[in-house]
């Protein structure tokens, strides 16, 4: 009689016991959370409701008070046509960039995953992601030294091939494209370690049964290598094209938007505005705009790159 109600007493606790576990275990969850939060609200959402704020302020940090303009800031882009060019250049090197990147990055990663020796692949993965360990501002004045008119190493291969030297960073038609070279070889190591893990996860027997079809190596690539891809290509061409639109060191160091702003993106010129004129209210409006238009491309790119299956 005693040990049936001792059962029955365990039986009825077992339910409460687990439902305090579970409630415990949320607590915990909640608490680890609670940092992460206090960061982002702090370091990145403080900021940006700040900068909302100021871009309706006509507002020079070295004055006591700041004179309320309303959407004066936002007008004055308009007719800014430093503003326009910046733009038109960040979308130019956005574009460029990350469509060179990911071919590029894709062709890599696709010759190292089809090394078999596996020591030979690890170093081939490990030398094309160094590049990103360097700082950014370190690799750009590297680069600049190399782009040097008078010493730098290309203009010496060139005179070697027996063509004349150019001006890499002060000619119009070469310093954007002189700064996109730099960036791919700062930049593409990353790409190519998400590729190849993203080729790794295609499962073998695709390939298997394409080869027992007969299908050759660029069929099996343009019919299941690239499809099954997708996810992955997605994911990379997002955070591609949020770090180029927010691409600053190397123009700041490099070219500092010259020649005539042909190399000024965006970012360049909110930093001058607000930090070498003390406009920071106009740059704050400037860096509002060049938010939304950055949430908006990222979005664009979700919705056209979903993909509905699954393996």
């Amino acid at each position: 009689m005693n040990l049936g109600t001792a059962t029955g007493r365990n039986k009825g606790m077992k339910p409460k016991i687990e439902h305090v576990g579970r409630k415990g275990g949320r607590k915990f969850v909640y608490l680890s959370l609670v940092p992460i939060l206090l960061l982002f609200g702090i370091f990145a959402f403080l900021p940006i409701g700040w900068s909302l704020g100021l871009s309706v302020f006509k507002y020079n940090p070295l004055n006591a008070s700041a004179l309320f303009v309303g959407a004066d800031n936002y007008i004055r882009m308009l007719g800014d046509s430093v503003f326009i060019k910046s733009l038109w250049v960040t979308f130019e090197f956005v574009i460029i960039a990350v469509v060179v990147n990911m071919i590029i990055t894709l062709m890599i990663a696709v010759a190292i995953q089809r090394i078999r020796a596996g020591w030979l692949r690890s170093l081939m993965r490990t030398v094309f992601f160094l590049p990103t360990i360097a700082p950014l501002a370190g690799t750009a004045i590297v680069w600049s030294t190399m782009f040097n008119f008078n010493h730098g190493l290309f203009n010496i291969l060139l005179a070697k091939l027996h063509m004349a030297p150019i001006q890499w960073l002060s000619d119009p038609h070469y310093a954007l494209y002189s700064v996109i070279m730099m960036t791919l070889w700062a930049d593409i190591g990353y790409n190519i370690v998400l590729f190849i893990a993203g080729l790794d996860s295609i499962p073998d027997m695709y390939y298997e049964a394409a080869i027992l079809d007969g299908a050759n190596r660029w069929h099996i690539f343009k019919s299941i290598t690239l499809p099954l891809l997708r996810r992955s290509m997605l994911f990379i061409s997002v955070t591609t094209v949020v770090s180029y639109f927010q691409a600053f060191a190397q123009f700041q160091i490099m070219t500092k938007g010259e020649p005539f702003n042909e190399t000024r993106v965006l970012a360049l010129h909110i930093y001058e505005q607000a930090f070498s004129n003390s406009n920071m209210g106009y740059a704050s409006a400037m860096a509002t705009v060049f938010l939304m238009i950055i949430l908006v491309v990222t979005l664009l790119q979700l919705k056209w790159g979903r993909t509905e299956w699954e393996y």
